[in-house]
């Protein structure tokens, strides 16, 4: 859950990595930091917070240098402090100095840390990601692409990589694809980033997915592509498209707004419902309710309100206002919602809390039925590759019967799309996606490698507890 962005040989290197990770906030809200390059020095300023608040016009123009690399932070693995905000920088070793973004998360850092410390390396932070520098520092290959061919035939895990040296911009997808990775070019410049809504900002132009196993390297104008490792099968992260990137970029090579209207249809047609409205939840669910409508041909209304300047935290009032968390974020259009049966559509049910106080809320502004429509399986078991989802024994679908959740959530029914309608939307190809999020079923040999993967924690838990182990 964070974004990344690089681009070389453009005079205003920092400046578009910051509007860069402005398109990209949405995938990691705890710190931020950009390494720029003049060619001779690296340059870097992170911090906690938003990227609005923590680059200024001043701090911009000390980020020399015509190549830039950044990152928007959403711990999955170390805790969630200055120290562990990327990039990580390496001031010196065999190659110059080195800075590396991350997005995803490697299953095995608990061991190679564990073996790195007791051949004498000190580590800066807790992030599974400074292994990855550790390994690249000690290698004693030639060049630095022999160098991290090594380090990556090493590491196990999803991680999507960009690098930044004095003079090159190297990209990394991991063999199983699981984060997204693109490519885009703005004039004489070349662009990489989490996802392709970055282009669009700084008007630069997609012009492709980074394979899974392939290995972008640019310096100048010229463009290498390496491929360094290939896998069985393919494990894309499915969840981007259902909920985690923008509806405005292309993952994967699909569009996600297009995805998401097919997971609707297909969500009406699988389960039809007799409704006055279709009612999103705002914002990630509007496309599939979009979709929804025009399968079921039931009008679409926004009874629902999304207050979108809501930070991560709040002070709450002394007194007691009932549902007082999701009113902050959401409020109902009583206009809209009075007297009518509504299909209240959203995109997952994680605990079933918020839901079930949205459809309370839904029907106390005077709605009569409430039928709750979930535009993905039921998820049932957490994610080790950098998405943080809560423990086993917090998804409530990983428990209870559709039946019961019902019943918890206080709707007058509850249905949600098939795992086959799903991947039907995606228009997936065999073996392209993991779901392991709603079949329990991870993709090997991955799963072997985490201790106790089966039974509960969520990956930060894993990685925090494992980190204690060691001497």
């Amino acid at each position: 859950m964070c974004g990344i962005f690089g681009i070389a040989n453009h005079p205003e290197a920092a400046n578009l990595t910051y509007l860069g990770l402005y398109a990209l906030q949405h995938r990691g809200q705890e710190s931020t930091g950009i390494s720029s390059s003049n060619g001779e020095e690296l340059y870097t300023h992170k911090a906690m917070g938003h990227v609005a608040d923590v680059y200024k016009e001043d701090t911009l123009a000390r980020l020399e240098g015509t190549c830039a690399i950044g990152h928007t932070r959403y711990s999955t693995a170390g805790s969630s402090s200055e120290g562990n905000a990327q990039p990580i920088v390496v001031k010196k070793s065999s190659y110059g100095p080195v800075a590396l973004c991350h997005n995803g998360n490697l299953i095995n850092a608990v061991t190679l840390r564990n073996a790195l410390e007791q051949q004498g390396a000190i580590f800066q932070s807790t992030t599974d990601t400074e292994v990855i520098l550790h390994l690249l520092a000690r290698s004693q290959k030639g060049s630095l692409l022999d160098a991290l061919g090594e380090t990556l035939s090493q590491i196990q895990g999803a991680y999507s990589l960009l690098l930044l040296t004095r003079d090159t911009l190297i990209g990394v997808r991991d063999p199983y694809g699981f984060r997204p990775l693109c490519l885009g070019r703005i004039n004489g410049s070349h662009v990489l980033a989490s996802e392709s809504c970055a282009f669009d900002l700084i008007n630069a132009q997609y012009v492709r997915e980074v394979e899974p196993g392939e290995i972008i390297m640019i310096q100048g104008e010229r463009v290498e592509s390496i491929k360094f490792m290939r896998a069985p099968f393919h494990a894309k992260c499915i969840f981007e498209h259902v909920y985690f990137s923008r509806p405005d970029s292309i993952i994967f090579s699909r569009t996600v707004q297009s995805s998401r209207e097919r997971m609707g249809r297909t969500l009406a047609r699988e389960s039809p419902v007799d409704a006055d409205l279709v009612v999103p939840v705002p914002d990630s669910s509007v496309a599939a309710a979009v979709g929804f409508s025009q399968e079921s041909g039931i009008p679409l209304a926004f009874g629902l309100i999304r207050n979108h300047y809501v930070g991560r935290t709040f002070i709450e009032p002394r007194m007691t206002i009932r549902n007082f968390g999701v009113k902050v974020k959401h409020n109902p259009v009583k206009e809209l919602l009075a007297g009518k049966r509504i299909a209240l559509i959203d995109d997952s049910i994680v605990r079933g809390t918020t839901t079930r106080k949205i459809v309370k809320m839904v029907r106390a502004a005077g709605a009569v039925e409430v039928h709750t429509r979930i535009s993905c399986p039921p998820t049932i078991s957490p994610c080790f590759y950098g998405v943080d989802t809560p423990t086993k024994k917090e998804l409530i679908a990983s428990s209870h019967t559709i039946e019961e959740i019902c019943k918890y959530i206080e709707a007058d029914s509850l249905s949600y799309l098939s795992l086959e309608g799903l991947l039907r939307a995606v228009n997936a190809q065999p073996n392209e996606f993991c779901t392991a999020c709603y079949t329990g079923k991870y993709p090997l040999p991955f799963v072997e490698m985490i201790p106790d993967a089966r039974e509960a924690e969520r990956q930060l838990d894993l990685w925090e507890a494992s980190l204690k182990q060691i001497p």
